[in-house]
């Protein structure tokens, strides 16, 4: 019997990496977990209950109420926060604006991790993410990194919001992406 693998795909927002881990999920027959998604929708939670990021015992009192779950509905992985499908409320530009901010927390970090590492059991998965492959499981079976020009990214965001029939702005997008990004980068060259 082989044992199932665990595949890893890393790289910036808006790259495709939500698309690439689908496609090889399904191709696979492998259980498809959307880390950014869990990290939205934390975000989500904090932002209707507006939990003061700066206050640790409120972060940690936040915390203790999320519950992140994933369901295939009609063949869309979808998510939800505490029983409830936020699928449409994560993509949001308002959970976008945050969702950074809100990653950067080392206690939030630390619980998602947690809750990806329990998602893992006797079948093979596919997660994407920011640190997938080099924190979350440093030694998945096989790991890609994936990237694509900034514009790109942007067109890619700004498309999928109007999919959504959602408002958008495409220079609104630029900024906002540019912004996770210096964010992240921070964050990862400062991580303790």
């Amino acid at each position: 019997m082989v044992k199932p693998l665990i595949i890893a795909i890393d790289g910036y927002s808006a790259c495709g990496k939500s698309t690439l881990a689908k496609q090889i999920a399904k191709k696979l027959g492998y259980v498809f977990i959307d880390s950014g998604a869990m990290y939205r929708a934390a975000t989500l939670y904090f932002l209707e209950h507006q939990v003061n990021i700066k206050n640790d015992a409120d972060v940690q009192n936040a915390l203790h109420e999320i519950n992140i779950t994933f369901q295939n509905i009609d063949g869309l992985n979808t998510t939800f926060l505490n029983g409830k499908n936020v699928e449409e409320e994560i993509r949001s530009l308002i959970v976008s604006e945050f969702v950074s901010e809100v990653s950067s927390i080392s206690a939030v970090r630390r619980k998602m991790v947690a809750l990806q590492r329990d998602m893992v059991g006797k079948y093979g998965i596919v997660m994407d993410g920011r640190d997938i492959g080099t924190v979350v499981f440093p030694n998945a079976d096989i790991k890609f990194f994936v990237n694509a020009d900034p514009m790109v990214r942007a067109q890619r965001r700004y498309h999928e919001i109007l999919s959504k029939n959602q408002k958008a702005d495409l220079h609104e997008i630029i900024s906002n992406l540019a912004h996770r990004d210096k964010i992240d980068s921070w964050f990862k060259n400062n991580r303790h």
